[in-house]
């Protein structure tokens, strides 16, 4: 039996004149009625968990999403399904496929997907998904791969599904990893073994963390506005992990505070790099304290390094983690 869960996005809107664009329309049971062969694949229990467009999803949502999952596969709401399918908007999809891949310990299989077009589109690519969602979901072979994206016949970890697509329908790749597998022709086909995945478990996401990109000429003035607000930085800077030299005082002011900074980089592909020792070189960073984001996106970066402070563990640490307080700085005056 596959637990639907259906959260909202594009894959449930549909296009109102009236409010001159797309809007939520249908609810799990009209968008299992969209998607006829998801019959055959197992049986199925639907919740309509809302009907949220993805920018609406801040981190208290997310959170409340995590929690709603960690109740299923932990029998808490009852018999203990044989994988979980989560549809949600795609703006920020890779955030909750991360947060729950990162924080939640289950051999129930985790399918989140969603969809690029709405049901008023030509090649409404919904159903496809939902169905090559449940696919994978009720695989045998899937289970212990913990949280996966399926989207576009292709299966990603949720640590390394990132949207690298606006509006094609191709949107998600695994920019710093490799597809697990692909769903084809009706049959789920896994090409990388499962494997263990580390562990952090906060209690919420209570760590408040920036995300400041650099510009040309940047002299660190966002900076140090963010800094008072957040306990944390992801950093995004040029290439393999540079900044201008204006901007090295405040990034060595969250430092001498004891705040975390994370460096990442803007380009598309390639980890922070740091071989560059000149003023606002990534060495000279990493030197002072900065830490390279690995491999992750500056999204990623961000999440990781809100996990981690909320569970009070150091970033990307592999260690399980149990928080007894969730991480609360002090707001400065």
């Amino acid at each position: 039996m596959i637990h639907l869960l259906f959260t909202g996005g594009t894959i449930s809107m549909q296009r109102d004149a009236r409010a001159g664009g797309n809007i939520p329309a249908h609810g799990g049971e009209a968008l299992v009625g969209f998607a006829p062969d998801l019959a055959s694949v197992a049986p199925y229990r639907i919740e309509d968990w809302g009907r949220y467009p993805a920018c609406h999803m801040g981190l208290d949502k997310l959170w409340e999403l995590r929690e709603r999952v960690r109740a299923i596969v932990s029998g808490e709401s009852g018999a203990i399904p044989d994988g979980i399918v989560i549809t949600h908007g795609t703006d920020t999809l890779q955030e909750t496929a991360y947060l729950l891949a990162r924080t939640l310990e289950s051999t129930v299989p985790i399918a989140i997907t969603g969809a690029m077009r709405t049901s008023s589109d030509v090649g409404w690519d919904g159903p496809r998904n939902l169905t090559d969602a449940a696919r994978v979901a009720a695989a045998p072979e899937s289970r212990s791969r913990g949280a996966m994206v399926v989207f576009g016949g292709r299966i990603l970890s949720g640590l390394e599904a990132v949207k690298t697509e606006a509006i094609g329908l191709d949107a998600f790749a695994a920019p710093y990893g490799s597809m697990l597998g692909v769903v084809q022709s009706g049959s789920v086909r896994f090409g990388r073994p499962a494997e263990a995945l580390p562990l952090v478990l906060p209690q919420s996401l209570s760590a408040r963390v920036a995300h400041v990109p650099v510009v040309v000429g940047d002299d660190g003035a966002l900076l140090d506005l963010a800094r008072p607000l957040h306990d944390g930085l992801v950093l995004e800077a040029f290439g393999s992990g540079n900044i201008p030299p204006g901007a090295v005082p405040a990034v060595q002011r969250w430092i001498d505070e004891g705040k975390t900074v994370v460096l990442a980089s803007r380009c598309a592909t390639g980890q922070v790099t740091p071989v560059y020792a000149f003023a606002g070189g990534g060495a000279t960073l990493v030197k002072a304290g900065v830490i390279p984001a690995g491999p992750r996106t500056p999204s990623q970066a961000r999440m990781e390094l809100t996990i981690a402070l909320s569970a009070g563990a150091p970033y990307g640490s592999p260690i399980r983690i149990q928080s007894e307080t969730p991480y609360s700085a002090a707001v400065e005056d």
